[in-house]
């Protein structure tokens, strides 16, 4: 089967500010695509309206119409798409067919980025965190502190999606962009390639109170209703053998979040489930509609009850909670907790950082210090962002108000 490779992905923008622009994808399969996918979507800081998806189990057609910003870079979009895209071999007419075989990718190499500053601000990391996902370069790892005398060191271990930090070029790129936007406040900035010694001692604190890790973490679930169906917060999903003779249809009714598409994919996806054909719908009042026809990676219907269960429970958990906050006393500090489930590709939420510094920078709450590492817990992997709170002028508002800010960014709750 072959195609014009300009022809894989195409984006048709808006031509209205109340239209939307359809990002159309026509590639060969796999189990997960429509979860990469979304997740550079989510990525770039779209938010999908709607979408359709089919396959033959060996290529597929999906439609996605995404609400777009007048600063998103479509172009760009269209390259890390097609990046994702299962690869098909180029023949000399310019036309590519599909090729089976699909290699991984070697891991990104890790950059220290480093840099003090003569003082602390309000939004100063949110700044940074900005024009870091403008370039392209994904934060893995963050330690920032604040010394006796007021000046901020600020660590951030990122990979660069274009694979150029090596570079002098790209490193004054990046050390540009960074001065213009923190202006005479910088004192310093260095970029080097990160060994695993330094790494190492990046991790940061491997150790998470028991309290912490029941209230965050606690995978508790309510009662089944005797109707198969499981309902809470306005979620209902329900799962039907009988309208196909191949497939299991998953019928999916809950309140629209930034992301809800993703981390429907991204649970099927760690399942090692696959999407045949969808469709999604989500409503001016911020309501979603999920109708997906789905097949084990066996080519099988999903019959086995308790197979049926675990998935409506991890799909019913992941979107009541897809990112868990809260925040906790910390000696005479208060320190802010916000956990992200990762991928078992080991990849976790884009964007989350950005979000988390956005919302403070809104409260005018300045951060002391943050530290980023991952955790296995109840045999999951989570992200797991604690961000202390600098209190030297006090908090301006109680912890429940500043959880429901940050919840609500991270939700794309305006």
């Amino acid at each position: 089967m072959g195609i014009l490779y300009e022809d894989v992905v195409l984006i048709k923008e808006a031509e209205k500010p109340e239209d939307h622009t359809v990002i159309t994808v026509n590639c060969p399969d796999k189990t997960g695509l429509g979860c990469d996918l979304c997740r550079i979507i989510l990525l770039f800081g779209l938010n999908i309206a709607r979408g359709d998806a089919s396959t033959d189990g060996k290529w597929c057609y999906l439609v996605f119409w995404v609400v777009g910003k007048p600063t998103t870079r479509w172009n760009l979009l269209k390259k890390r798409l097609l990046e994702v895209c299962p690869m098909c071999s180029p023949a000399v007419s310019g036309i590519y067919y599909y090729r089976p075989e699909f290699q991984q990718p070697k891991p990104p190499d890790v950059f220290l980025l480093k840099f003090w500053c003569h003082y602390d601000r309000e939004g100063l990391l949110h700044d940074v965190t900005k024009v870091l996902c403008e370039l392209e370069l994904t934060i893995k790892r963050v330690k920032v502190s604040t010394a006796p005398d007021g000046r901020v060191m600020d660590l951030f271990f990122v990979t660069d999606t274009r694979e150029l930090l090596h570079t002098k070029k790209r490193q004054e790129e990046t050390i540009g962009r960074l001065k213009a936007v923190l202006e005479d406040v910088m004192i310093c900035c260095e970029i080097e390639l990160a060994g695993p010694e330094v790494t190492a001692c990046s991790q940061g604190s491997s150790f998470l109170p028991s309290a912490i890790k029941e209230d965050m973490f606690s995978l508790e679930l309510p009662s089944e209703r005797p109707n198969g169906s499981l309902a809470s917060n306005g979620i209902t999903i329900i799962v039907d053998n009988s309208l196909s003779p191949s497939h299991t249809l998953l019928q999916i009714l809950c309140q629209d979040h930034k992301g809800l598409i993703y981390d429907i994919t991204r649970t099927l996806k760690d399942y090692n489930i696959q999407i045949s054909y969808g469709r999604f719908f989500a409503n001016p009042k911020g309501n979603c509609e999920v109708d997906l026809f789905v097949m084990q990676v066996d080519g099988k219907k999903i019959v086995d009850p308790s197979k049926q269960n675990a998935l409506c429970s991890r799909l019913r958990m992941e979107l009541i909670r897809p990112l868990r906050v809260d925040m906790v006393s910390r000696g005479p500090d208060a320190e802010l907790l916000v956990a992200n489930p990762v991928e078992l590709s080991g990849r976790g939420r884009p964007l989350v950082f950005h979000d988390i510094t956005l919302a403070l920078k809104i409260l005018n709450i300045k951060i002391f210090s943050v530290e980023i590492g991952r955790h296995r817990i109840h045999d999951r992997e989570w992200e797991v962002y604690r961000i202390l709170l600098d209190e030297g002028n006090g908090i301006p508002l109680p912890g429940k108000e500043i959880i429901g800010c940050v919840r609500k960014k991270l939700m794309g709750w305006e």
